[in-house]
């Protein structure tokens, strides 16, 4: 009797103990296991959206022509010839003039007087061309206005009136439809005949197209000219006079 009960509870305890550990590893994987599958989860997920502003286009710059050189040759009757490179000064041509023989008459300096009209506006070739021929100048072949020593329009060039920008010329059979923002009037030193009166014509010349135009007189540095500015180009005159 006794030897049953024990082989009963031993029976029994391995029931127990063997459901206890079921229970346990079935507590275990429900744990691990949550009641929404995997592939159900929705898990949270904040975008920022950026907002770009529209793009504001910049306004156009105008697009101004650039200054043309103008290259003298070594004699001073000859006209100038265009050159589509900007060169702040004539530098250049004093060196070429240094090279020639010691008797060519080459220019060694330069007046130099830009008229630059206001932001905007222009002078218009139907209004220029009557106005330079009021002062005196006369159309060359190379397409530049000269003031000649004779108002004819004969003898010696004392100063010339170009187009500021490039190409550097007028076209006299376009003149009509022809605008730009400013020309330059240049006078080559030593010049023939009389450096002081030919500089006070050239000054004179700027100041009543400047009067015409509404045009702004500025020096060789593109500054509007002064008393001072226009002292200095007298004293340089006068230095190639003596």
């Amino acid at each position: 009797m006794a030897e049953e009960l024990r082989w009963a509870l031993i029976v029994i305890s391995v029931f127990v103990i063997g459901g206890l550990l079921i229970h346990g590893l079935w507590s275990v994987r429900k744990k691990d296991s949550p009641d929404t599958p995997s592939v159900e989860r929705v898990e949270p997920n904040e975008t920022t959206s950026e907002v770009q502003e529209p793009a504001t286009a910049k306004p156009q710059e105008r697009d101004e022509p650039e200054f043309g050189d103008l290259s003298f040759s070594a004699e001073s009757h000859d006209e100038p010839a265009v050159s589509e490179q900007v060169v702040e000064e004539p530098e250049a041509e004093q060196q070429e003039a240094e090279e020639e023989p010691a008797d060519a008459q080459a220019p060694t300096d330069f007046i130099i007087v830009h008229l630059q009209m206001p932001e905007g506006l222009t002078m218009d070739g139907s209004q220029l061309l009557p106005a330079v021929n009021m002062l005196g100048f006369k159309y060359s072949e190379e397409g530049f206005f000269n003031r000649h020593l004779d108002p004819a329009g004969t003898g010696p060039v004392l100063f010339r009136l170009v187009n500021m920008y490039n190409p550097g010329t007028f076209d006299i059979d376009n003149m009509e439809q022809f605008s730009t923002a400013g020309v330059s009037l240049f006078m080559t030193l030593p010049c023939d005949g009389d450096g002081l009166s030919a500089f006070n014509m050239l000054h004179s010349a700027a100041k009543k197209l400047a009067d015409e135009f509404g045009a702004t007189i500025l020096d060789s540095n593109r500054e509007e000219m002064t008393v001072e500015s226009v002292r200095e180009y007298v004293e340089k005159v006068r230095s190639f006079s003596a």
